[in-house]
């Protein structure tokens, strides 16, 4: 029973055509993009916060920021980046399927920690990390920089293909992950949870 609970609580949102083929582009393309209980989640994050600027670190194919801008405002700007425009493209197609304005996108071609330097401090209500695990730490400490008071930092793939909770799993890539974890959790200008969607997803508020 509880295989098939965790089965239903992933697909019980649901999802429509345009992300079912934003999905199958990143198959093509060799992405992996969030799951299906992400996606629902950060929708309801983004809406949550009334988010009018957010920033996403790894724009796949758009499932995401699909996701993500269907949770702000009407007014509300994605500034979205990834260092291949082959991906970005794909993305691209997947917003204006959903039928969102050009200018509800400001899509950035180049590495996160080149790009998110050049964005404004305490700007944004929501940042969402799903890029290079081993700069997760540069990432947390550009997300606090640019957050808002009351802002969230949102971090996809948190459990690492259930490596995390075993202590006999060392790779970079989930010695990274757990880094970040405690890093989070130590620190007293964030409330964080661990929420048990997708691979994980790391959700933690800047204080006010």
């Amino acid at each position: 029973m509880r295989d098939a609970t965790w089965d239903y609580t992933q697909t019980w949102a649901g999802e429509d055509e345009v992300l079912t083929e934003a999905r199958a582009r990143a198959a093509e393309l060799g992405v992996t993009p969030v799951g299906t209980g992400t996606a629902a989640a950060l929708r309801l994050l983004a809406a949550a916060l009334d988010a009018r600027a957010v920033v996403e670190i790894g724009t796949g194919t758009g499932v995401s920021g699909v996701a993500l801008l269907r949770g702000m405002r009407p007014d509300g700007v994605l500034t979205t980046v990834d260092i291949e425009p082959e991906h970005q493209r794909a993305a691209k197609e997947a917003y204006a399927a959903a039928g969102f304005a050009p200018g509800r996108a400001r899509v950035i071609s180049g590495r996160a920690l080149d790009v998110l330097p050049r964005l404004a401090d305490g700007s944004y209500d929501l940042v969402l990390a799903d890029g290079d695990e081993r700069e997760y730490a540069a990432y947390l400490e550009q997300a606090l920089r640019l957050l808002r008071p009351g802002g969230l930092l949102a971090v996809d793939g948190a459990l690492a293909d259930e490596r995390v909770p075993d202590p006999a799993q060392r790779d970079e890539r989930t010695t990274a992950v757990r880094d970040l974890l405690a890093a989070v959790k130590a620190d007293d200008r964030l409330v964080p949870a661990l929420l048990p969607v997708g691979d994980g997803l790391l959700a933690a508020v800047k204080r006010g």
